[in-house]
């Protein structure tokens, strides 16, 4: 029976068979209810406040008034593999097919502070991302390349002072001051020790060392974000959405209180400060997170932290489509994927998005998978409509429900964060990470009883199997990089090496900042493993508490 004059929501439900109480049956990808119609009367009274303008506090419809009718976001693809050379060709490519930033991946070894002749490094370098163990490294990953005309992210974290000073010289030696150097750094330490787990040092000095960069960068490279809070890695980890955004959150407020404490003023810091985001296969949930992320945050930093400047309250973020959603069973599914995860993140107000290969969970992408993700965000930025009107989902009834929920679960996680003494108390307890595992478990569960489909992998399984080419590393390239890294060594003077290692020493325990000292450590070709050593000598290592 269709109604033939308008009618009361309960109503409706009744002419179409509805139970009138809340419907569970459906669920984000997270576990939220989702209810089979959203009026106005889930909506709060002052909604319009919340939801507010684009450019306007509290920034739920964008951080700039003329959003994408102003500038298109920043297309980067993620890249590293090998040594810099190779390295170095990718970016070109890359650059000559229309990427507007360049966006680094360093391997496993570097990412763990481990030179690539390490014994442990064996079998891992460069297989990952790129090997860089020296300023010469980071000088040849930039070759050709010019630093003052283009932006660059380096995702490194545990030994990100390392890199950053590596880059600063490599810079320097390309005659622009670091005045002129755009881009970002992750630099996230609490998110290494909730979900990805590389790290080099204890916690305390960890945070110490993330404060030193933020420090020295408000001073000396005005256009560099010193960290880049990441979610994206603890979304990989299985997290649920209102965990990523309440997790990602407060590992962000940390890193202002700690700023604050050590006589920073927050407007001198905070506009630097940028985020990383993970856009998961859940369309809505993921758009309504990042438009909860942006007030939340504008909110916390203009009354719990008192920032005066507008740009400090302005949550710029960085989106990757969900490495985790990939399948190695019919791999081109993933192409679908990745379009409607980055169409989220287009559509949540991304201000720079790298877009997965469909062949990453099988190995390193080949370039023709690596130009299809390129082309998948330029056809959605000229070809689909969606960047010509601003938020044009702002004000859907499910969407800013969602949002007012993300928003609400985030809260209750900063409760219970609170309880525990704060976010670097709560990690060393492993709430976040048990909390995560419990999330991963729940839902990887789901899948196995077939309670939630997985297009190739638990449902719709038959066809579509031909073998797909991928990237292979030639073992050879392992042998090139140690010879590279020694030869670094036996190159340079000994003299300057000691001198600048025993003065880390000594300002690592005096608790001095340490960035000028990495610098002229970088300049003396200190390879990133004897820094690391020479500062575990004073901090010690890190263990982990198991969280089950």
């Amino acid at each position: 029976m269709i109604p033939a004059t308008p009618v009361s929501v309960d109503d409706w439900r009744a002419a179409y068979g509805l139970a009138p109480e809340r419907d569970t049956s459906f669920r984000t990808l997270s576990g939220e209810p989702i209810e089979p119609l959203y009026t106005a009367a889930d909506l709060p009274a002052d909604s319009d406040a919340a939801i507010g303008l684009p450019g306007e506090y509290p920034f739920t419809r964008g951080v700039y008034g003329s959003m994408y009718r102003g500038r298109l976001w920043t297309m980067r693809q993620f890249a590293g593999f090998g040594t810099a050379e190779e390295t170095n060709r990718r970016f070109r490519y890359l650059l000559d097919h229309g990427q507007t930033g360049l966006s680094t991946a360093f391997d496993m070894p570097s990412l763990m502070g481990h030179d690539s002749d390490h014994p442990r490094s064996l079998g891992e370098v460069g297989r990952e991302g790129v090997a860089v163990d020296t300023v010469l490294d980071m000088e040849t990953l930039f070759r050709g390349i010019a630093l003052d005309e283009v932006t660059v992210s380096m995702t490194i974290n545990a030994p990100a002072a390392i890199m950053l000073a590596f880059y600063v010289v490599a810079a320097e030696r390309q005659g622009i001051p670091t005045e002129r150097l755009g881009g970002t750094i992750q630099t996230d330490i609490l998110k290494e020790y909730i979900a990805q787990k590389e790290w080099c040092f204890p916690v305390d000095p960890a945070m110490r060392l993330v404060t030193d960069m933020v420090e020295w960068c408000s001073s000396h490279m005005p256009r560099w974000h010193p960290v880049s809070i990441s979610g994206y890695h603890i979304r990989e980890a299985g997290s649920t959405a209102a965990q990523e955004l309440a997790f990602t959150l407060k590992d962000g407020l940390t890193y202002v209180e700690l700023a604050v404490e050590r006589g920073l003023d927050v407007d001198d810091f905070a506009p630097r400060l940028s985020f990383f985001f993970n856009a998961q296969i859940d369309f809505f949930e993921e758009i309504a997170k990042y438009r909860a992320a942006r007030r939340i945050w504008a909110r916390e930093l203009r009354d719990t932290f008192g920032a005066q400047n507008p740009r400090s309250w302005l949550m710029r973020f960085h989106t990757q489509t969900a490495g985790v959603s990939l399948t190695a069973q019919q791999p081109l599914n993933n192409i679908v994927r990745t379009a409607i995860e980055a169409l989220a993140g287009v559509l949540g107000g991304t201000q720079s998005l790298h877009t997965n290969s469909f062949d990453e969970a099988l190995a390193l992408p080949t370039q023709e998978a690596v130009r299809i993700a390129l082309r998948t965000q330029q056809i959605i930025a000229h070809e689909t409509g969606v960047a010509n009107t601003i938020d044009p989902l702002g004000g859907s009834y499910f969407l800013e429900a969602l949002t007012d929920r993300m928003e609400e679960h985030c809260y209750a996680y900063f409760e219970k964060i609170d309880q525990l003494g704060g976010m670097v108390e709560a990690v060393k307890q492993g709430y976040p990470q048990r909390e995560i595992a419990d999330a991963a478990f729940e839902l990887q569960q789901e899948i196995d009883a077939g309670r939630r489909i997985v297009v190739g992998v638990n449902a719709f399984t038959e066809g579509d199997e031909a073998e797909t080419p991928i990237l292979r590393i030639d073992p050879a390239m392992e042998r090139r990089q140690v010879e590279r890294v020694r030869a670094a060594r036996a190159g340079r003077d000994s003299a300057p090496v000691e001198g600048v290692l025993s003065a880390l020493r000594v300002a690592a325990a005096n608790g001095e900042n340490l960035m000028p000292l990495l610098i002229d450590a970088a300049r003396a070709h200190v390879t990133e493993g004897e820094i690391v050593h020479a500062l575990q000598e004073v901090w010690g290592d890190y263990r982990e508490r198991p969280a089950f």
